[in-house]
């Protein structure tokens, strides 16, 4: 089993910017990626980026392409999230994920994709 616990999360203005992270424990060795997702009220889980985890190769969805950082500390297991400019439809859950292979084409895009789930931060932008 591997347990994800998120922090960072909270209430922030429009044009400002948050750090998320998200630490790792439990049977982590041999894990291939972390990704984060987010999930507002009413949507579907997006996906948002993810970081392989031997050489960092990293994935974004469009929408956050250019405002989000993902990176990692493979020394601490964690896995950060930066976001920047942030707007008022960035407002969501926030969950970091494990996944344990590479899987199918396309499957670091999608929840079904990864293993095991933090249990959120809550982010609130306000305009």
């Amino acid at each position: 089993q591997v347990k994800l616990v998120e922090s960072g999360g909270g209430l922030v203005q429009a044009g400002g910017s948050l750090r998320l992270a998200c630490v790792a424990s439990g049977r982590t060795v041999g894990r291939y990626a972390m990704g984060w997702f987010r999930q507002a009220p009413g949507k579907e889980r997006e996906f948002l980026a993810s970081i392989i985890w031997n050489g960092g190769r990293t994935l974004y969805a469009d929408s956050v392409k250019g405002r989000f950082t993902i990176s990692r500390d493979y020394a601490e297991n964690m896995v950060f999230l930066q976001m920047n400019s942030l707007i008022p439809e960035d407002t969501a859950v926030y969950y970091c994920a494990d996944k344990k292979n590479p899987g199918w084409h396309g499957s670091a895009r999608t929840s079904s994709g990864y293993d095991y789930w933090g249990q959120g931060t809550q982010v609130t932008v306000s305009s």
